[in-house]
């Protein structure tokens, strides 16, 4: 830091000879008028008394001021040096900080391109990085969980397949080697499994087109009661069958709703097979109808078998079977509910599930009233 300066000056008279020299202004030399202009006139009871000069030149310097100005440059140096010391410490761990998450993320991402799909990385922070981390996780853990169902779904899907064929082509080479006879009971096992094999091949088209999003809903206005009465008379000879009460709650006054009759109809209907099939002879499905805000609310309630807590929440994951020892004959291809609810939603409405073990299970679905 350099020091202000202060100057020395030369005093001449009023006559303008120097009566106090500095610089270059000697003792008794006279100074011309213009070097006198140049000066400030110094004033006594407003006469004129002399003039002062500046020299231009520095006053010289005591030793102690000497001293104090190297220490304050040294001072000064080192503080320079210290404050770009720590600029550059803080400059390296600010860098580490905000390259090392990134770091991570791009080695967990090449993981993933390898096919590594669950990979996580450590939340560091609070901050946009510790949020980017946090989703890199949860889509990551998302992809593995939907890799893995993946990966299952196909071996159910080729077990549920390989089970009708193999039946029909046991029963098929029986017939062509005359093991077994042309009887009529022998065709309807065979028709049976073809059904089967029917069956599971059109729900698996269905729920592709579902989750392309290219389903095509087929709309108009339909009247709760309408659709359940239709899903109960659909059902109501098994019920019969198997001794089972089947019954519809809904007010005729409620609104209708928007919805795709068939689609729905499915929807229903697979939710009520599946009551049928866990609920004992003398019991009751009831099918029920209400409007709740801006939806109505269509329930199937059961009074069967119930589901396990721990069960409950894979009910509408694809080929899914609560009961392990339910045989494909029973007409089951594991993709009724998961259909039901990607119907649904497909509707712009949602499904859920109340239980308890031993007492039954509702099924509730809520879709938007019509306009």
């Amino acid at each position: 830091m350099q020091p202000s300066r202060s100057y020395v000056f030369a005093l001449a008279d009023q006559d303008g000879y120097i009566v106090m020299p500095a610089g270059p202004y000697r003792l008794g030399h006279r100074v011309s008028a213009d070097e006198l202009s140049e000066g400030v006139e110094i004033e006594v009871d407003g006469q004129v008394v002399g003039t002062a000069l500046v020299t231009g030149e520095p006053p010289p310097l005591a030793p102690r001021e000497v001293r104090y100005l190297v220490r304050t440059n040294r001072a000064s140096l080192y503080a320079a040096l210290a404050a770009i010391l720590i600029a550059l410490f803080l400059g390296i761990f600010l860098a580490r900080r905000l390259t090392r998450p990134l770091h991570e993320l791009t080695t967990a991402t090449r993981a993933m391109a390898k096919g590594d799909l669950e990979q996580r990385v450590p939340v560091r922070s609070q901050d946009e990085l510790g949020e980017l981390a946090a989703s890199f996780n949860q889509m990551s853990a998302d992809l593995a969980r939907a890799s893995e169902l993946r990966r299952q779904m196909t071996a159910d899907i080729a077990h549920d397949l390989r089970t009708p064929l193999s039946v029909i082509a046991g029963y098929t080479e029986g017939l062509q080697d005359g093991v077994l006879p042309p009887t009529p009971e022998t065709f309807q096992t065979m028709h049976q499994e073809a059904e089967h094999l029917s069956r599971l091949v059109e729900d698996l088209r269905t729920l592709s087109l579902a989750d392309a999003g290219e389903l095509t809903l087929i709309r108009q206005l339909v009247h709760p009661r309408e659709l359940l009465e239709r899903t109960a008379a659909a059902h109501l000879p098994r019920a019969q069958q198997l001794e089972i009460g089947l019954g519809v709650t809904a007010d005729a006054n409620l609104p209708p709703m928007n919805v795709d009759p068939e689609r729905m109809a499915q929807v229903l209907g697979n939710l009520v097979s599946n009551a049928l099939r866990h609920t004992p002879a003398r019991g009751r499905i009831s099918l029920a109808a209400a409007q709740q805000g801006n939806n109505v609310l269509l329930t199937v309630q059961d009074n069967g078998v119930g589901i396990a807590p721990d069960r409950l929440p894979r009910i509408f994951d694809r080929f899914y079977r609560g009961d392990a020892a339910r045989q494909a004959h029973e007409g089951e291809s594991g993709l009724g509910l998961a259909i039901a609810k990607s119907l649904v939603e497909l509707h712009g409405g949602t499904i859920s599930v109340e239980s308890t073990l031993r007492e039954g299970a509702t099924f509730t679905i809520a879709l938007p009233v019509g306009s």
